[in-house]
C-alpha cells in the first residue's frame, strides 16, 4: 500500500504547484490589467486566454456588484487558497495513512 500513498501524495504535490503557479498567473494578469497593456503583445494574449475561462464564469456569477471593481481574481484567489488548503491537504494526509 505503501506505493498507492506514494503516488496520492505525489498528485497531490504536483496539484499544489500548479495552483500556486496559477494563483501567481492570476495576480499577475490582475496586476497588468489596471495598465492597459498592448493586446497583442504575445504576454498578454497569454495571460487572457489562461485566466479568462476561470474568470468569466465568476463575473457572471458575482457581476459588476462593486461597480468598476473587478473582484473575479480575489474570488478565484480564495477558491485557490481553499483546494490547496483542504484539498490537497487532505489528499496527503490520505496518502500518509495509506504508507
Amino acid at each position: 500500500m505503501f506505493v498507492l500513498g506514494n503516488l496520492i501524495i505525489s498528485i497531490a504535490q504536483i496539484l499544489n504547484i500548479l495552483l500556486d503557479i496559477y494563483f501567481w498567473i492570476i495576480v499577475i494578469s490582475a496586476l497588468i490589467s489596471w495598465v492597459h497593456p498592448d493586446p497583442y503583445n504575445p504576454i498578454v494574449r497569454f495571460l487572457y486566454r489562461v485566466t479568462e475561462p476561470v474568470l468569466m464564469p465568476i463575473r457572471r456569477i458575482v457581476g459588476n456588484r462593486l461597480g468598476p471593481i473587478d473582484i473575479s481574481p480575489f474570488v478565484v484567489i480564495l477558491i485557490i487558497t481553499f483546494i490547496q488548503r483542504f484539498l490537497i491537504s487532505s489528499l496527503i494526509e490520505i496518502g500518509y495513512k495509506l504508507k
